[in-house]
């Protein structure tokens, strides 16, 4: 993948906002560096970044996806209160391919585990 000053803020958009943003917040921040940039060219710089496996897509429960920066293996939890995506430490299950492998037949190449419930966040503010 080429070089371009587009994608070097994206990536540094995404390691300093460890949220897992959307699209749009990429945008509205990038636009504070490069005025004219559009959302159509986040979006594509985004997609080839994910495609490539430079960073993570995370679809959500609302339909947005979000971007993830960090690429190691974990899992993520999607609160179904806020939709605020966490990221959850690969050691809670490290074994689930092997598992799935033994049980199943199947063997696991790739996954997108994303847990959902509610963030302990919402859960003091019912």
């Amino acid at each position: 993948m080429n070089y371009s000053r587009q994608r070097e803020l994206i990536l540094r958009v995404l390691h300093n906002n460890i949220v897992h943003p959307t699209a749009d917040f990429v945008y509205e921040l990038m636009k504070k560096e490069i005025p004219n940039i559009s959302l159509a060219t986040v979006y594509r710089n985004l997609n080839q970044l994910a495609e490539a496996g430079i960073i993570r897509r995370i679809e959500s429960l609302d339909g947005a996806v979000h971007f993830d920066h960090d690429t190691h293996k974990h899992y993520h939890f999607i609160c179904i209160k806020c939709n605020k995506v966490y990221d959850i430490p690969y050691d809670v299950a490290p074994d689930l391919e092997q598992q799935v492998l033994e049980k199943t037949g199947l063997e696991v190449t790739e996954h997108d585990i994303a847990f959902k419930g509610v963030c302990p966040h919402c859960q003091n503010h019912n």
